[in-house]
């Protein structure tokens, strides 16, 4: 029963570490969003002829991203960049600006 405890313990425990290193600081996401702006605009709010990103639905954003990263997407220069992230940083990005007012 002991053991069944401290197993059950390290288990809660791993789990905690994990979910700690998974946050992001918020400036880093914002970090990486910036370099969306030559197209996208500032916090997403794109000049006319360009995509929009502010306040666009975070899951469809990260469809498109992993699209654009997997290929499946075809695109000029999103499938470059896409793949210089790894997916939690494409989550984080595109919850950034889900985040961000229209």
């Amino acid at each position: 029963m002991k053991q069944l405890a401290l197993s059950t313990l390290a288990a809660g425990l791993l789990a905690l570490a994990g979910s700690a290193s998974a946050q992001v600081d918020p400036l880093q996401v914002r970090s990486w969003a910036a370099a969306c702006a030559n197209c996208h605009g500032t916090a997403g709010r794109a000049q006319p002829g360009n995509e929009p990103l502010a306040g666009v639905n975070k899951d469809e954003m990260v469809k498109k991203l992993k699209d654009f990263k997997s290929g499946a997407k075809p695109a000029t220069i999103m499938h470059q960049l896409s793949k210089g992230y790894s997916d939690e940083q494409l989550d984080a990005i595109a919850g950034w600006f889900a985040a961000q007012k229209k």
